[in-house]
């Protein structure tokens, strides 16, 4: 008997990918034949296309909807209209129950193939404010599931849920002992890891390396720098270890860490959240941005779950004294989080999805 077949999309950055991670193995187990729609080249093509083997990856066009000028600008119409072609040819061919997309560029050709092929499609949105991709894709699908309560308000009445944040089980399963064995530290310091997201931050990163010998001086640093972004001539400091990216070995690193300095990436501050982890959460600027982070780490602020530092702020203080600051408020962060709801597990998620088939 032919199994049934679920179509998933996303990507771009790992924040778009991290969600159908923890979803593959539920629809597995559940005897779905599991087909991606991601792009040649993009960080979903890694993590899926080569992390997971019993997943079928078709990559297709995508362009990016840039709010700045770009002669791509120009071009890029044309490859979404190419993947649009890609995408409808893998639907006709794999015939899913139903597709879920977790946003970035590339879910945009697959929504609307999806719309032409009429094959329900839900999606998810991370964020406080819907992100342009899935804001384009809302029209031309079924239903959204939001991470914040807020979100609601952004949406179309009727057709929205609030499904909270999807964690991936295997970061609970990372042990101290294997993440300094990893890392090489002695573990006798507190031990900050600083991540700068999928792609790096160079602002982080210099900021940590010209601040790195105070900041050594009571802490332990694991730096997730991005890739192409390792410093060769800090190889060997003492009590500071670096890595472009880190996938299978994460939650090893996060059980060995006493406090977190990152991005405000939904996925990635719920997933801290859910471990516990003391957070300095540095969102990228709404110069650079839509101001999604800032939004995610200004809610988290409220609520007495993180601190914050502006990426503008950034460089008019040293990072070690801003650690100083931070983690004196760890009792009062981590009982906050011990009050929030814990999060979905991926079979509950999975039962929301499947509830939309046709």
């Amino acid at each position: 008997m032919k199994r049934p077949v679920i179509l998933l999309t996303g990507g771009g950055t790992a924040g778009h990918v991290s969600v159908n991670e923890a979803l593959i193995p539920v629809f597995s187990e559940k005897g779905y034949e599991i087909h991606y729609i991601g792009s040649h080249r993009g960080i979903e093509k890694e993590l899926i296309g080569d992390g997971y083997p019993e997943v079928v990856y078709h990559p297709i066009q995508s362009g990016k909807l840039r709010r700045y000028f770009s002669m791509k600008n120009f071009t890029d119409p044309f490859r979404v209209g190419a993947g649009v072609l890609q995408a409808l040819a893998v639907i006709r061919k794999v015939k899913p129950e139903i597709i879920f997309s977790k946003g970035g560029f590339v879910s945009v050709p697959v929504v609307l193939a999806a719309k032409m092929a009429k094959v329900p499609v839900v999606i998810h949105e991370s964020d406080v404010t819907p992100g342009l991709a899935n804001k384009m894709a809302l029209p031309f699908s079924n239903h959204i599931f939001t991470v914040f309560e807020q979100t609601l308000n952004y949406v179309p009445a009727g057709k929205a849920t609030c499904s909270g944040a999807i964690i991936r089980p295997e970061l609970f399963n990372g042990t101290r002992e294997e993440g300094l064995r990893i890392t090489g530290l002695s573990g006798e310091k507190p031990v900050q890891i600083i991540m700068g997201g999928s792609q790096g931050s160079s602002i982080l990163n210099d900021a940590v390396r010209k601040d790195l010998p105070a900041i050594l001086h009571d802490f332990d640093i694991i730096h997730l720098c991005g890739k192409g972004n390792l410093d060769e001539t800090l190889e060997g400091t003492p009590g500071y270890t670096q890595f472009e990216y880190v996938t299978e070995g994460l939650p090893h690193l996060l059980a060995a860490s006493d406090f977190a300095v990152s991005r405000a990436g939904s996925n990635a501050i719920f997933e801290l959240l859910a471990l516990r982890k003391p957070m300095l959460l540095i969102p990228l600027s709404a110069a650079k941005s839509r101001g999604d982070q800032i939004l995610n780490a200004n809610h988290f602020k409220s609520l007495g779950l993180a601190h914050v530092l502006k990426e503008e702020d950034v460089e008019l203080r040293p990072l070690s004294e801003e650690f100083a600051s931070f983690v004196d408020e760890k009792d009062s962060l981590i009982g906050n989080m011990k009050k929030v709801a814990t999060p979905k597990i991926p079979e509950e998620m999975v039962e929301m999805i499947l509830s939309h088939r046709k």
